[in-house]
């Protein structure tokens, strides 16, 4: 199975809990991938799509699953709002969300992932199984993006209790949740 791991806005591969599920992911055998994106500065879906494409030279199929984190949860809309050979494996989406936050030191660099009209039935046929995971007190994305993200991909969120927005700043370098649903997916 190959996983890979999108980080968010400001964020990088060595960040929060992407090392940590990486080597947990590898040592079952599984190939990891956790591309760098530039951010915040030139960040954009099409700079990030480029990135992804030159660091991750294989097509995304049945044997992937994509786990996003933030704007790489929001990124992953893009990549599956496109025409596929056939779906992926699955597609987790970790406090992801749809739209401007209310903070410009986001919401900026965040426009191009945001501002799109999506495919919602092309996306479900893409996508695999899909899981939406949040904190239940995220400071950062309102449970209401939680909640339309969840609606719009026909699944009931995942609500980690106290989790906040699931990153380092809440202790979350590991996150054995998370790695026990790669798992599932992984043996089905």
């Amino acid at each position: 199975m190959k996983v890979v791991i999108l980080h968010g806005t400001s964020g990088s591969p060595e960040g929060n809990w992407f090392p940590w599920l990486k080597r947990e992911l590898e040592n079952l055998g599984h190939e990891v991938f956790v591309p760098k994106f530039p951010t915040p500065e030139n960040q954009s879906v099409d700079n990030w799509c480029k990135a992804l494409r030159e660091q991750t030279q294989f097509e995304f199929d049945r044997n992937t699953i994509l786990v996003g984190h933030s704007c790489g949860a929001t990124y992953m809309l893009s990549i599956l709002n496109q025409d596929r050979a056939e779906p992926l494996k699955a597609t987790i989406f970790v406090s992801g969300f749809l739209h401007d936050l209310g903070d410009e030191a986001f919401d900026i660099p965040n426009h191009t992932f945001t501002n799109q009209d999506f495919d919602w039935d092309l996306i479900k046929k893409n996508a695999g199984q899909i899981f939406v995971i949040a904190g239940d007190n995220d400071p950062y994305v309102p449970k209401s993006e939680t909640e339309e993200l969840a609606k719009n991909l026909s699944v009931e969120p995942i609500y980690i209790k106290n989790g906040g927005h699931l990153n380092a700043e809440f202790g979350y370098i590991e996150f054995p949740a998370l790695l026990e649903i790669v798992k599932k997916i992984a043996k089905e």
